[in-house]
C-alpha cells in the first residue's frame, strides 16, 4: 500500500457521499456534489502521477484506478439520468456506460489472448475522457437550477457520448483481427 493506491481508495469513498448528496433536491448540496466529484478527479490525476513519479506502479493499482473511475462516473451518470429523466441524457448515459461496459471487456479478453496493448488508451480516449468528466462536473454543478451551466454540461454530455461511439468503434477495429479468429 502506497499513497497512490491510497489516493484511488480515497476516490472509492468518495462515491456514495457524491451520490447521496444527489438525492438532496435542495440548493447547495449538488454544488457540495460537484466540489467532491472535481476532488476525485484531481486524485485520479495526482495519484497516477505519483505513482509513476516515485516509481510505485503496481498491479493492483493499475487494475484499481479504472475501477474507481468507472465507478465514480457510472454512478454519477445514472444519479443525473434519475434527477433528469430526459431522453438525451438517457441515452447519453446509456452510451458512455455501454461503452465503458464494452470497452473493459474487450481489454480483459485481448489480455487473455496476450494482445492487452492492440487495445490500449489511445489520446481519443483521452479526449473523451477529459469531455465527459468537464460535463459531468457543470452538470452537477448546477443540477438544482439546471440552468446555462447544466445546458454546457449536457451539451458536452453529448459530445462525450458521440466521442465514447467513436472510440469504441476505433477499438472494436483494431482487435477484431484477433477477434475473428477461431480458437
Amino acid at each position: 500500500m502506497n499513497l497512490p493506491i491510497w489516493l484511488t481508495l480515497f476516490r472509492l469513498i468518495l462515491i456514495p457521499f457524491v451520490v447521496g448528496l444527489m438525492f438532496v433536491r435542495l440548493p447547495g448540496f449538488n454544488e457540495v456534489a460537484a466540489v467532491l466529484f472535481g476532488i476525485a478527479l484531481a486524485t485520479d490525476w495526482l495519484d497516477g502521477h505519483l505513482a509513476r513519479r516515485w516509481n510505485q506502479t503496481s498491479a493492483f493499482g493499475a487494475f484499481l484506478d479504472p475501477v474507481a473511475d468507472k465507478l465514480i462516473v457510472c454512478a454519477v451518470l445514472v444519479m443525473l439520468v434519475y434527477r433528469d429523466p430526459h431522453y438525451y441524457v438517457a441515452l447519453s448515459a446509456t452510451v458512455v456506460v455501454g461503452r465503458e461496459l464494452t470497452v473493459s471487456a474487450l481489454r480483459e479478453w485481448m489480455a487473455e489472448l496476450g494482445e492487452r496493448g492492440i487495445v490500449a488508451v489511445g489520446s481519443l480516449g483521452k479526449y473523451k475522457t477529459a469531455i465527459q468528466m468537464a460535463a459531468i462536473f457543470l452538470m452537477l454543478f448546477d443540477l438544482y437550477n439546471q440552468g446555462t451551466v447544466y445546458l454546457v454540461g449536457l451539451v458536452l454530455l453529448v459530445m462525450a457520448a458521440i466521442l465514447t461511439l467513436w472510440s469504441m468503434i476505433i477499438y472494436l477495429r483494431q482487435a477484431w483481427p484477433k477477434l475473428s479468429i477461431e480458437r
